[in-house]
C-alpha cells in the first residue's frame, strides 16, 4: 500500500535507520542464525536472516530499508534489472539481484509486485531457498490494475490463497494495507503505547511465528488473522486496511470485517 502523497512525516525517535551505506553482518557471528523460531528461553532476536525481496517499489523499497538497518543480509531484485537497482543498494547495503536469483538461499522471501505479475515470475522461484522458507506476500487485488482475475472473482480465492497457487508455496499474508511510509516513520519500540500493529494471516504455523517474529524487529505489533481462507478480512475496502492502530483495534477491525468486496474494488 502505497503512502498519500505530500510531505513525509518526521522519523520517530526509535533510532531505526542510520546515515550512508550499511554492510550486513556476518550471518555466522549470531547463534542460530538463518532461523528465527521464536523460543521462550532465549530472547526475541536469535538470529540474522538472508532475506530475499522480490519487488523494490514502495513496499519493497522500504522493507529493504527497514530489513538493512536491523542487520539482515538482503537480497533485492525488480523487473527491470539490477543495475536499476543501485540507488537502494548503495544506501541500505542491500545486494541488486535478478528476479530468478532473489531466493538464493533465503529464510525469508518477500513476494511485493501487483497481482497482475505474480503468474509471469520464474518457474521453480523458490527452488534454492531454505527448505522451510516463510514467503511473505503483500499483495492486494485491483481490477482497475490487474485485470480480471477469475480464480478471486469467480472462484472466491481470497488474494493471498491465489498467490499461493501461482509460486506452488503456501505464503504469509502481511504488509499489505499498511502505508509504504508507515514502515519508515511509525516503527516503535516494543510496548511504546503507539505502537501500530499489523494483521498476519497464513497457514503455515512456523512461517507465520517466523514473519511476526521479524515485524516486531521491525517496530510493529502484530495480530494474528487467521489462515489463508480468513485473509480476506485484512483485504482492500476492510475496516482493517490502511488502519494505524494498536492490537485491540486491529483485532476489532477484523472482527468487524464483511467477505463482500465493495464495488469500487471491483470496477
Amino acid at each position: 500500500m502505497t503512502a498519500p502523497a505530500g510531505p513525509l512525516a518526521t522519523a520517530p525517535s526509535f533510532p531505526f535507520r542510520s546515515p550512508g551505506r550499511r554492510t550486513p553482518r556476518n550471518r555466522g557471528s549470531v547463534p542460530g542464525v538463518g532461523r528465527c523460531a521464536h523460543q521462550e528461553h532465549q530472547p526475541r532476536r536469535v538470529c540474522l536472516m538472508k532475506i530475499g525481496i522480490i519487488g523494490a517499489g514502495n513496499i519493497g523499497g522500504n522493507l529493504t530499508r527497514r530489513l538493512t538497518a536491523v542487520g539482515h543480509d538482503v537480497s533485492v531484485a525488480n523487473s527491470r534489472g539490477p543495475q536499476t537497482l543501485g540507488a537502494l543498494a548503495e544506501e541500505t547495503g542491500a545486494t541488486p539481484v535478478t528476479v530468478e536469483r532473489a531466493a538464493q538461499g533465503a529464510d525469508v522471501v518477500i513476494v511485493t509486485i501487483p497481482l497482475k505479475a505474480v503468474p509471469n515470475l520464474p518457474d521453480g522461484i523458490l527452488d534454492g531457498a531454505a527448505e522451510d522458507v516463510a514467503v511473505i506476500d503483500t499483495g492486494n487485488y485491483y481490477r482497475q490494475r490487474d485485470g480480471r482475475i477469475a480464480g478471486i472473482e469467480d472462484d472466491g480465492l481470497t488474494e493471498s490463497r491465489w498467490t499461493a497457487r501461482q509460486i506452488g508455496h503456501t505464503v504469509v499474508k502481511a504488509f499489505n494495507g499498511t502505508y509504504a511510509q508507515d514502515i519508515l516513520d511509525r516503527a516503535r519500540p516494543a510496548g511504546a503505547p503507539d505502537r501500530m500493529a499489523l494483521p498476519v494471516a497464513g497457514d503455515d504455523t512456523a512461517a507465520k511465528r517466523r514473519v511476526r517474529d521479524l515485524i516486531d524487529e521491525i517496530g510493529f505489533d502484530t495480530v494474528d488473522a487467521g489462515g489463508l481462507d480468513d485473509s480476506w478480512r485484512q483485504q482492500p475496502g476492510t475496516p482493517v486496511y490502511g488502519l494505524q492502530e494498536g492490537r485491540d483495534a486491529v483485532t476489532k477491525a477484523l472482527a468487524e470485517a464483511s467477505p463482500e468486496r465493495a464495488a469500487d474494488f471491483r470496477g
